[in-house]
């Protein structure tokens, strides 16, 4: 069988079991299956499938149809045009955090030096993605967990930023050794009551807490002192939070301007505030 041939079977099977996108999950188990990078796959679509090879696929397959995200099988995922290493120690990458770096690009990069600290870090994306974007920026990459962490150093090692990013780990700004230009943060946002406990991602990097700003609120809380006059903190909520974040921080800064953006869908994702100078 040719690999063209076992691309189209294998969207096939995955359309049938009603997985999403079946194209970008079907050329990632096949390109972990040969243990090559995209750009190989679609140059190599009239190559032949070994018989161990339709075994080593078949494996991921049902690994996939039991739930297993392709992420976690594939051990890596794109994020702002860059391959990320991740496991279940980590949340997988959404689409949507893209907007949070974009803003904070077109902010940061009005700045010649900018002090950036991006807060629940995970796997690294956000730091990574503004390192690679702001090579005169440093930055603080914190989590609370251990072993999030340590996928993210191997991230900036693989992207070659690890000079540049000091992870630090603990409890949302505090483990901040100085006060910043930015605080950007995708923390959880889900409501317990929404978490599928039974998933393959990490609770910790979903649970927000009963109305899913637990998290977020403690931050906004632990601002104060960290925050540089005229420094942003940024945020990534979810649907239908809006109203409550914005009226916590307002109550919180009075005096600091307050944006909300929306994502491609139109539900409001992104939080900036600006403080003053």
């Amino acid at each position: 069988m040719r690999l063209k041939e076992s691309f189209c079977h294998t969207r096939q099977v995955l359309a049938a079991n009603n997985i999403d996108n079946t194209p970008l999950e079907g050329e990632l188990l096949l390109r972990q299956t040969l243990k090559i990078n995209r750009v190989q796959f679609y140059q190599n679509l009239e190559q032949q499938i070994t018989p161990k090879q339709q075994d080593i696929l078949q494996e991921l397959l049902e690994r996939r149809l039991k739930g297993e995200p392709a992420a976690y099988i594939s051990g890596y995922r794109e994020f702002y045009g860059l391959d990320f290493y991740v496991n279940n120690d980590v949340l997988i990458p959404r689409p949507e955090t893209e907007h949070l770096v974009d803003e904070t690009l077109s902010l940061a990069q009005k700045q010649r030096m900018p002090l950036i600290a991006d807060i629940g870090t995970g796997c690294g994306i956000i730091a990574i993605s503004l390192a690679l974007n702001l090579p005169r920026a440093k930055i603080y990459a914190t989590d609370i967990s251990a072993p999030a962490l340590k996928i993210a150093r191997f991230n900036c090692y693989k992207h070659g930023v690890v000079d540049r990013i000091k992870p630090l780990n603990g409890d949302l700004l505090e483990p901040l050794p100085e006060p910043v230009d930015f605080i950007v943060s995708n923390l959880p946002y889900v409501r317990q009551s929404e978490l599928d406990t039974r998933g393959f991602e990490p609770v910790l990097a979903l649970d927000g807490g009963v109305d899913g700003l637990e998290k977020i609120r403690r931050l906004c809380h632990q601002v104060n002192g960290k925050l540089l006059p005229g420094g942003y903190l940024l945020l990534e909520i979810g649907q239908g939070q809006r109203e409550a974040v914005t009226t916590l921080l307002d109550s919180l800064f009075p005096t600091a301007d307050i944006d909300v953006k929306p994502d491609l869908i139109g539900i409001d994702r992104i939080v900036s505030m600006v403080l003053p100078q």
